[in-house]
């Protein structure tokens, strides 16, 4: 009987090892396969002694191994409670549904943390240590106290790191301006914050810094942000006409958006010149340097059109003789003779000729400045004296490039001669100058010579039928004589409204 009741508990003793070992095998399997709960070697040696301590309590052994085998179970344990700490803390919780990226030291000390409590617990309840760990923690808390006084700067780095991650103040992508540096968050460790200026320079900034620092944020809670660059100008201009150049300069450079417009401050008086402020907005930061460039390098040419001078220190005084009569004949020269050759101006005398290029207007454009835009209201004609442009017409959306504009090549005829809007856009692939020639010039000049109405209007037809392809059309020559005076009459009318005479 007694050999039958040892064979039975020595079955119950291998069933109870196999089906807690196997067992806990099964439930680590469905965390990971479910869960994505990552279990490694420390979990199958917590499965073994779990299933050994059961295994030696079902035999009903009571030893010092049987101890031994529980708090090694305890131990090894804090491997899978450190595993659901990590995957549905950690990743899910913080990095999955906040955003947050936790940083390697932290939970590495965290598992530390849970392996050393539960340490003191076997040493304290398995082993009956109390009077020991007493001794032991006293002696352990002077050398933290030390240690902690020679690493205060870590700690505290530590800290800062986990706050700002904790706390989601800026994430990796994000532009930020901490004190006089601005750059892009490319990473966000446990040390420090590492930012990219626009100068592709990689600045490494320690977290307990930047917590003392004051964060501005351009990327949240939009891209969308403001900046703001300062221009001086003489005295003798006014404001309100300073501020109307600006606000044009800046609305037609490249890389900021138009709503909200672009806004111009009278910021303060200087010694030498007047203080503008120009707010603009933009989305990416990362070309700001060039959305600078473009708006300060509109600002020259703006200023240039409008006769505005920007003042500068005056040091030395140098005398300089130019031969400006010479240079400006030479000019109007170069623009008599285009006009001669635009078939618009054919029927006038050289006087007449001389009289527009009196009240034409001179104006400069830089690289990539718009000279006209398609669909804005016109009613002047430019001549192109030096330099380059692109034509472009924009149709369902789309910019196709139709053309190019060189030196002697006039544009802008229809705006002048009837008001129609512009039915193209012209922008400069280089600088350039320009003659412009505006209403009231043409008017005067229509004016003195009511003949050159006639003339104008006929040509206007003829340009009507072209771009009809009636000409082309030799079998009906009746059909293009009507349609000629027909629409010769319907320009006559309309260049006489439009100017009023």
């Amino acid at each position: 009987m007694f050999t039958d009741f040892l064979t039975e508990r020595a079955l119950w003793t291998v069933l109870a090892f196999f089906a807690t070992y196997f067992g806990a095998l099964t439930i680590g399997r469905l965390l990971k396969r479910r869960a994505g709960v990552r279990l490694g070697l420390l979990f199958q040696l917590f499965c073994l002694a779990l299933a050994f301590y059961v295994a030696i309590g079902t035999y009903g052994l009571r030893t010092t191994w049987h101890d031994h085998i529980g708090a090694a179970v305890v131990l090894l344990s804090t491997a899978l409670v450190v595993a659901l700490l990590n995957r549905f803390v950690w990743d899910y919780y913080y990095e999955t549904k906040r955003q947050i990226i936790i940083p390697r030291l932290l939970r590495e000390f965290t598992a530390a943390v849970i392996f050393l409590v539960a340490l003191l617990l076997v040493l304290s309840i398995g082993y009956k240590a109390q009077a020991e760990l007493r001794g032991l923690l006293a002696g352990s808390g002077v050398a933290a106290i030390i240690i902690g006084f020679s690493m205060q700067n870590l700690l505290r780095t530590l800290i800062a790191g986990a706050e700002l991650q904790i706390g989601r103040r800026y994430k990796p992508g994000d532009w930020l301006k901490i004190g006089d540096i601005i750059g892009q968050v490319v990473e966000i460790n446990w040390a420090d914050t590492r930012l990219r200026t626009n100068d592709a320079i990689s600045i490494g900034i320690p977290n307990n810094k930047i917590v003392e620092e004051t964060i501005v944020n351009l990327s949240a809670p939009t891209p969308l942000h403001a900046m703001r660059i300062q221009v001086g100008v003489d005295y003798k201009t006014a404001p309100n006409r300073v501020k109307d150049a600006l606000r044009h300069a800046a609305s037609r450079a490249e890389g900021i958006v138009q709503d909200p417009p672009p806004k111009a401050y009278l910021k303060d008086f200087g010694d030498s010149a007047i203080l503008y402020e120009l707010k603009f907005w933009m989305i990416s930061h990362a070309q700001f340097n060039d959305t600078c460039d473009g708006i300060r390098t509109n600002i020259w040419y703006e200023f240039k059109r409008r006769g505005i001078s920007i003042p500068f220190p005056i040091r030395t005084v140098q005398l300089e003789r130019r031969k400006k009569g010479a240079v400006r004949e030479e000019e109007e020269n170069r623009a008599r003779e285009i006009l001669r050759e635009e078939p618009l101006f054919k029927c006038l005398t050289e006087e007449q000729l001389k009289s527009i290029l009196k009240g034409a207007k001179h104006s400069y454009f830089g690289r990539g400045e718009t000279l006209i835009a398609q669909g804005d209201a016109g009613d002047s004609m430019f001549v192109l004296l030096h330099g380059k442009a692109q034509v472009s017409v924009t149709t369902h959306e789309t910019q196709v490039r139709v053309g190019v504009l060189r030196a002697g090549d006039c544009f802008g005829e229809m705006s002048l001669l009837t008001g129609e809007k512009r039915t193209a856009t012209v922008r400069g692939e280089e600088d350039c100058e320009v003659l412009e020639i505006s209403k009231p010039v043409m008017a005067e000049l229509l004016r003195e010579s009511p003949a050159c109405l006639d003339q104008l209007s006929e040509l206007l037809a003829h340009r009507k039928l072209e771009n009809e392809g009636l000409l082309k059309r030799v079998e009906r020559p009746d059909e293009q004589a009507e349609r000629q005076r027909e629409y010769t009459a319907s320009f006559l009318k309309r260049l006489r409204s439009f100017f009023e005479l």
